[in-house]
């Protein structure tokens, strides 16, 4: 369960700018918009929240500073050489920035347990990295790291209540990788809730969402029956998904194409199978009409791909970020995923949803609590800001989001100029 994201000095955000999904004053919608994490910790969180400007405002890059997060989370320790860039883009339109670390926090839940990890880092080593827990509701300050360039080292503090073999995986972090991901490579157990949260529970897309085999391979499964229960709810007049597999044949790939490049492809799709899907519609006898799957809206087919790993975070309480949810598709449709994390029977695991969108129809307190909703603009250095809609205290149950929102009263939108004379 996320609490709070933090980042500074990423792509265009400069100064720290933070987000966080812990639930604000106010009852509204409390029964089924927010939910109480643990009874032990009583920390009450929003299942959702969407967040609302501009292009080029800076929202996709508040994902893609989690996903870099998660990248070096995942890849510093076994992906990275020594001398090899970290992933990382400072704020570049300011001399000083350009020179500094970009920094990136995250407070979460794992099993009861509240977590604030976080790392600073240039393309050329991890300067700052720490690790807090709460196993017992009081802060214990596990790891600390921090680049000393006086002295061209690290000054390390190891928490006493981290246990393991914290000097040996000391002595093998790489500049350019975490200690958290070498310690987890080198068998620390207690690190490895932290590390798997990265892993498994956070979930990431971008504007294009996901290819549609994650949720052909359920049909394919004794789960088809949720994924056409999701189809028929979303009245895409689906009666049926088929999909048949086989294996991927290199004969295939276009005589003219270079040998390289068809050995890596051949070499990737080695032991894959290549899913054809097929659509089943009733015509109007009844009968059964088979259609190939692209024969299908472009909406259609998002919506399909989003079957699959909607169910699967609802049914494991992943914490899913989505760009563009809006894109290609209904803003009715667009309610009806969003509705799915704010009903306890289809949410019973406290799955979150965070998302960027421009659909304003669902920017109403029918489908949102005031805390769930975020803006994103730029400001006069360019420099991306991200506040909450909370900050201008709308009316409770009596504000129209939307009207007030495209009539410029929260900002983060367009400032659109007349345009001169064409020709």
């Amino acid at each position: 369960m996320l609490i709070e994201l933090s980042v500074a000095n990423f792509r265009s955000f400069r100064e720290m700018q933070t987000f966080t999904l812990a639930k604000g004053k106010g009852d509204e919608r409390a029964a089924s918009n927010t939910f109480i994490a643990t009874a032990a910790s009583n920390i009450a969180l929003l299942r959702s929240a969407a967040i609302y400007g501009p292009n080029a405002s800076g929202k996709s890059n508040l994902l893609l500073a989690l996903q870099t997060m998660r990248r070096v989370v995942l890849e510093s320790a076994i992906n990275l050489q020594r001398g090899d860039k970290l992933p990382v883009t400072p704020f570049r339109l300011n001399p000083e920035t350009r020179q500094q670390p970009s920094e990136f926090e995250v407070t979460f839940l794992v099993e009861g347990v509240r977590y604030q990890y976080g790392f600073a880092a240039t393309a050329e080593r991890i300067h700052e990295e720490w690790l807090l827990a709460y196993p017992k509701g009081r802060p214990q300050r596990w790891l600390g790291r921090a680049w000393n360039p006086n002295d061209q080292r690290y000054d390390w503090e190891l928490g006493n209540n981290l246990t393991g073999e914290k000097q040996l995986w000391q002595k093998s972090t790489r500049d350019n990788a975490l200690f958290l991901s070498t310690a987890v490579q080198l068998n620390s157990e207690q690190l490895q809730p932290v590390f798997d949260w990265f892993k498994n529970t956070l979930r990431l897309a971008n504007v294009g969402g996901w290819g549609p085999e994650f949720s052909a391979s359920l049909c394919e499964s004794s789960d088809k029956a949720k994924i056409m229960d999701f189809l028929r709810a979303a009245d895409l007049h689906i009666d049926d998904i088929q999909v048949e597999s086989r294996p991927f044949d290199p004969d295939v790939l276009p005589a003219d194409m270079p040998e390289p490049v068809r050995e890596a492809i051949a070499g990737d799709m080695r032991d894959k199978k290549i899913l054809d899907i097929k659509t089943v519609h009733k015509n109007d006898e009844g009968s059964p009409v088979t259609f190939d799957f692209g024969d299908e809206s472009d909406g259609t087919q998002k919506l399909f791909a989003f079957a699959g790993p909607w169910i699967d975070s609802l049914a494991n309480g992943y914490v899913l970020f989505i760009d563009e949810l809006h894109d290609n598709l209904h803003p009715r449709l667009v309610e009806f995923l969003v509705q799915l994390f704010h009903n306890p029977e289809t949410n019973p695991n406290n799955a979150q949803l965070v998302f960027t969108t421009h659909e304003t129809s669902i920017l109403n307190q029918a489908v949102f609590r005031r805390d769930q909703i975020w803006f994103c603009e730029k400001d006069k250095s360019q420099a991306t800001v991200l506040y909450p809609l909370t900050d201008f205290s709308p009316r409770k149950g009596r504000e129209n989001l939307e009207a007030a929102y495209l009539s410029g009263r929260y900002g983060a939108l367009p400032f659109i100029r007349a345009l001169k004379q064409i020709g």
